[in-house]
Formats: C-alpha cells, sequence, structure tokens
C-alpha cells in the first residue's frame, strides 16, 4: 500500500513536471495611467473642477486680505469686530467649500477607476488568452522578474484599442 502511495506522488509529480506553465507580469497601475481613456477623464476633471478650484483660491486671497486688515492696526473696534466675523464666517465657507471639492473629486476618481479596472481586468484576461499565458501577476507584487514577462505595454495598446478615446 505505502510503495503504491509512492509510485502515485511519482507520478503526480512528474506530469507536474513535464507541465509548463507559461507567466507574464503587468504593471497594473502604470498601464491604467498609461491610457488615453484615463488621461482624458483627467482632463475632464480637471476642467469640470477648476471653477470650484477658482473661488476656493479667491476665497484664500479675501482671507488673507482681511488678515492683513487685522494685523494693520487700521480698524477701530468696530472694524475689527466686523473682519473678525466677516473671516470667521469666509474661513467656514472655504473649508466647506474644500471638503466639498474633495468628497466630489474622490468620488469621481473612485468611478473612473473602477470603471477602468475592470476593463483592464477584461483587456489582460483578452491579451493573456491570445498570447497563450496561463498566469498573470501584478508586477508590483513582484520581486523579481525578466523584462520578457512583462505585458504592462501591450495591455495599455490593448486598452486603447478597446476603448478608443474619441477625438474631438
Amino acid at each position: 500500500m505505502k510503495k503504491l502511495l509512492v509510485a502515485i506522488l511519482a507520478l503526480a509529480g512528474a506530469g507536474i513536471v513535464q507541465a509548463q506553465i507559461k507567466v507574464a507580469v503587468v504593471n497594473v497601475q502604470k498601464a491604467l495611467l498609461d491610457t488615453a481613456d484615463l488621461k482624458k477623464a483627467q482632463a475632464e476633471m480637471e476642467a469640470k473642477y477648476k471653477p470650484r478650484q477658482d473661488k476656493i483660491v479667491q476665497l484664500q486671497k479675501e482671507l488673507q486680505d482681511i488678515q492683513n486688515q487685522l494685523q494693520s492696526g487700521r480698524l477701530n473696534q468696530l472694524g475689527t469686530d466686523q473682519a473678525q466675523a466677516e473671516g470667521q464666517k469666509k474661513q467656514r465657507d472655504l473649508q466647506r467649500m474644500q471638503q466639498d471639492l474633495q468628497d466630489d473629486v474622490t468620488q469621481e476618481r473612485n468611478d473612473i477607476l473602477q470603471r477602468a479596472g475592470t476593463r483592464m481586468q477584461d483587456v489582460v484576461k483578452k491579451l493573456a488568452e491570445e498570447k497563450g499565458v496561463d498566469l498573470v501577476i501584478d508586477s508590483t507584487n513582484t520581486l523579481y522578474y525578466k523584462a520578457a514577462f512583462d505585458l504592462t505595454a501591450d495591455a495599455t495598446a490593448a486598452y486603447n484599442k478597446a476603448y478608443p478615446v474619441p477625438v474631438k
């Protein structure tokens, strides 16, 4: 019985040794960031949120002007009180605007990355099947690999082909 078990293990081991696994690596983050789709989305987000960012910058300037007035010593007590009240209101408005902007940008960025990440997984799977690859590993979790195993540029090119960005 023991000899039979050893023989079965030996045969199973021989089968595993003969089977060759084709492995590739992809830096998914780099592949995504290099896509035309994500570059376009980034530019659109910057344009979309620029007016709100400009308002924040303007409010920061107004707050600095109030701070300068208060530090100048040229205001009477009533003027100082009014400037402080106005400064506190503007500071609250600024904090709310900054938080709202950050929340909106984060939410939109996450939505874009989730959509693009799902697409990239599909692209990498298809690319692996086309190239006969059995296993694809994210290179950020890999200590060492030969450059010949890297499909990152191929993944970006395949993504751009599968999801072309219309030219305006």
